[in-house]
């Protein structure tokens, strides 16, 4: 049976480009500049740094398991009364299953908050950003994890890796152009009450990302919008809904839910978090299922968010996952202000 999973992997993993989807974050809301251009700048502080870590479906295939691994980092420079120009940089790697078929990429971010309205004590804050992203990507396989029939000694009924394959696949594609480009809205009613809204085109160019020299792939492009806000309902307990739907090629997937954060609003601010997420998604022609229950925890110590999150699987995968998705881990600082230039955002 083994062999017979060898044999096929190959073609699967060579029919990955045209079907190829961007890896996925569950803690979307602590992948900010990964999932929207637009929420470049949209953060109560001077500059932010993030870093986000994804492990799945190591339940069924060990070490050879699905692991993004993905850093950002963004600030604002204010113009004219209080709108600001937005920079920022994201970059990212997936690499998934035996054939470590990778991708990198990653990108800079160059966008414009435009102030909507505004009061005097800023609780009331409405901002519109629009941002464009544009960076490099590149997709690489390992040849030497497949054999391919050609390889196959049917004398012997076994796979001589010393025979060639005949196979003309680069192990790289050529590096490609990469466009995005994203809106988001948002506006503040108090200091724990907002809401926002936005959207996303990424891949807009969509970029060649064949193995095989002179042939066209095209990556699809990837359509998101999203949602959400903080409700709260003591000073110091509120809500945090939100909902992201994306749409590639023949792929969809929404996730919808919410977070419960406590603040003691002290001096030296520390708050937790904890919220329950559902991910549906469209398998192949079955229609959109149930994949995943995604529970989360984040602690929020002054200017760093440390959140974990875990998907428990409940799509056709679960027999042989034993229900175990994928662990996530986030680490989000935000540096504090340091002039007297401020912009509040909401919490995300």
């Amino acid at each position: 049976m083994r062999h017979i999973y060898l044999l096929i992997l190959p073609f699967l993993f060579l029919a990955l480009p045209s079907q190829a989807q961007d890896p996925h974050f569950s803690q979307f809301y602590n992948a900010a500049l990964q999932v929207n251009p637009a929420m470049t700048g949209i953060f109560n502080g001077q500059f932010r740094v993030a870093a986000n870590y994804r492990n799945q479906w190591s339940s069924i295939l060990g070490t050879e398991a699905f692991r993004t691994i993905a850093a950002a980092g963004d600030m604002r420079y204010r113009v004219f009364r209080d709108d600001y120009f937005t920079f920022g940089l994201a970059v990212l790697q997936d690499q998934a299953g035996a054939g470590q078929l990778r991708q990198a990429r990653g990108g800079l971010n160059l966008g414009y908050m435009k102030q909507l309205a505004g009061g005097k004590y800023r609780t009331d804050d409405q901002y519109l950003s629009f941002a464009l992203q544009a960076g490099f990507g590149q997709y690489s396989l390992d040849y030497g994890n497949f054999w391919f029939t050609n390889q196959y000694n049917s004398s012997t009924e076994s796979v001589d890796p010393t025979l060639p394959s005949n196979e003309l696949i680069a192990d790289n594609t050529n590096i490609f152009l990469d466009i995005s480009a994203g809106l988001m809205y948002y506006a503040l009613f108090d200091d724990d009450a907002s809401i926002y809204g936005g959207g996303a085109i990424i891949h807009a160019n969509r970029p060649n990302i064949s193995f095989q020299e002179n042939e066209r792939e095209s990556l699809y492009s990837k359509y998101i919008v999203q949602a959400g806000g903080q409700v709260p309902f003591n000073p110091n307990f509120s809500m945090l809904p939100a909902a992201i739907f994306a749409l590639q090629g023949p792929s969809m997937e929404t996730v919808v839910g919410t977070n419960f954060r406590y603040s003691n609003h002290d001096w030296y601010e520390v708050a937790i978090r904890a919220g329950i997420w559902t991910r549906l998604a469209n398998k192949l022609d079955q229609g959109v299922n149930l994949d995943a229950m995604i529970y989360s925890f984040i602690l929020e110590v002054e200017r760093w968010n440390l959140g974990i999150s875990y998907d428990v699987n409940h799509s056709s995968l679960r027999k042989a996952s034993l229900s175990r998705g994928g662990v996530e881990i986030s680490l989000v600082y935000v540096h504090p202000y340091h002039s007297r230039y401020r912009v509040n955002c909401p919490q995300f």
